[in-house]
């Protein structure tokens, strides 16, 4: 029987991914609700097949599938989010993850994705899709998304959410004068003004 890990901060997500994937026959051998858990979990397991989500506390989800793809094992990672493809999609391939899934889709794709990596294919959003997703985006705002870094981009998304540096720090086991220097960045590299302007930003990309 195959194994799996599955790694999402919600209990319900958790339980109805393991319902899945047990049809699928696959013995869930861990679970995580944040990202320190999970490369930790990863590394101990060697899991077969990871499934989880970008948004989870301690660690980013991108910062977790480098993490794990640089340990050099031979799990395959399928990303379930509400995050858009538009922006996350290609970041999680970079990465190392294999598959790509909405959490809006039907749960018959996730099937697919699952099956598609063990076979050691790729699974992710069609580029034409991608372009339509995205085309209501100011094109030099994207360009400048495209830009960000992977800690950058998350930092972006947390202020979106109104988040302070103190628990922006501890999501993402930072000190409160990186993220105060990342804020900076990103005000510098997005020829913005404020951080209300980062929040704005952010929301009008959708990146929340």
């Amino acid at each position: 029987m195959r194994t799996a890990l599955i790694v999402d901060d919600h209990p319900f997500v958790r339980l109805a991914i393991k319902i899945l994937l047990e049809k699928l026959d696959y013995e869930v051998v861990a679970e995580a609700d944040n990202g320190v858990d999970a490369v930790q979990r990863a590394r101990e397991l060697e899991p077969q097949l990871i499934v989880m989500d970008l948004n989870i506390p301690r660690l980013d989800g991108l910062e977790v599938i480098t993490r794990i793809t640089a340990l050099g094992l031979s799990s395959r990672i399928v990303v379930l989010t509400e995050q858009s493809p538009a922006f996350y999609s290609e970041r999680c391939m970079r990465a190392g993850a294999l598959g790509y899934v909405s959490k809006t889709a039907e749960l018959d794709e996730l099937q697919l994705a699952v099956r598609a990596v063990m076979l050691n294919k790729s699974f992710f959003p069609r580029l034409e899709d991608h372009g339509r997703m995205a085309n209501h985006v100011n094109e030099s705002e994207s360009r400048q998304i495209e830009n960000l870094s992977n800690r950058e981009l998350s930092i972006l998304r947390y202020i979106a959410r109104g988040m302070k540096n103190k628990e922006i720090s501890e999501l993402m086991l930072l000190s409160d004068k990186t993220v105060s220097t990342y804020k900076t960045r990103l005000i510098d590299k997005l020829n913005l003004k404020s951080v209300v302007a980062l929040a704005e930003f952010a929301k009008r990309n959708q990146l929340i």
